[in-house]
């Protein structure tokens, strides 16, 4: 059953959507501030995940995190590389 990760604070989407696209643009990828969403599917195309717009049932959990993680992971770096950054002030 798919379920769809929901922010504690809604309000915070933009914001948040913001920083992913900061991210992934420092990362090369090509941003579409109209469509978040879509920086997911070149990220894919460059992992060789087959990912496609609307159902992916067929994409085993490896492929899914591979192409999560690559985006979370990247914006938890730079979440770090951020608080550090703070504390040295």
């Amino acid at each position: 059953m798919a379920r769809k990760k929901k922010l504690l604070v809604p309000e915070a989407q933009s914001a948040v959507n913001q920083f992913k696209n900061k991210v992934m643009a420092q990362q090369g990828y090509n941003i579409n501030s109209g469509e978040p969403d879509q920086v997911k599917y070149e990220v894919a195309k460059d992992l060789h995940v087959p990912l496609k717009k609307g159902y992916n049932g067929t994409l085993t959990s490896k492929q899914a995190g591979e192409v999560g993680g690559k985006i979370g992971g990247s914006m938890v770096k730079e979440m770090i590389r951020m608080a550090q950054q703070n504390l040295n002030k």
